[in-house]
């Protein structure tokens, strides 16, 4: 995988300043860029004085096929904690599913079988991530194309926890 940046969304916040940031804007929290192959990216000790996370990820594996998969996990949870359904389309015919594994699968990226500088597009939207009284929802979109031949994929998930989210682990799925 290439560059994943972990991103937020402010509580609470006034302007008092010339200057000053939006309380209502995404200011990047951090930013990985790979420069060698990696089994994973992780973001650890994630902040907990945020209403929700945005991860916003320009993807690519070694897999030699067209696309690989990439999915999540969160607080490095590998029971069978997660629910997810989706909707991909690749312009001519369309799919809708759920998925119940160990991990959420986020949808697919492109591979050493695409084009020498294609990359996918995932933005993952987890919303709540520090309520400890209810189970944490999200979803993404992601894409993926090669010269008109790729997907586009809607995912919603949750985490069956009521913990607080304090790390997230990518990692290709196929």
């Amino acid at each position: 995988m290439a560059v994943v940046s972990l991103k937020y969304k402010s509580k609470q916040g006034t302007l008092t300043a010339p200057g000053d940031v939006d309380p209502g804007a995404m200011i990047p929290l951090v930013t990985t860029t790979l420069s060698s192959s990696t089994a994973n990216v992780t973001f650890s000790s994630i902040p907990q004085n945020y209403e929700h996370l945005q991860v916003r990820a320009f993807m690519r594996t070694n897999y030699s096929g067209f696309a690989d998969g990439v999915s999540y996990r969160i607080n490095s949870d590998t029971g069978s904690n997660y629910k997810a359904h989706f909707l991909r389309g690749d312009g001519s015919s369309a799919s809708a599913g759920v998925d119940t594994t160990t991990s959420i699968f986020a949808g697919d990226i492109a591979g050493n079988g695409s084009g020498a500088s294609t990359f996918s597009t995932l933005i993952l939207d987890i919303l709540d991530y520090t309520n400890t009284n209810k189970y944490k929802t999200m979803r993404d979109l992601i894409g993926i194309d090669n010269n008109g031949n790729g997907y586009v994929s809607l995912f919603s998930g949750l985490w069956l926890s009521t913990n607080a989210i304090n790390s997230l682990t990518f990692f290709p799925t196929y």
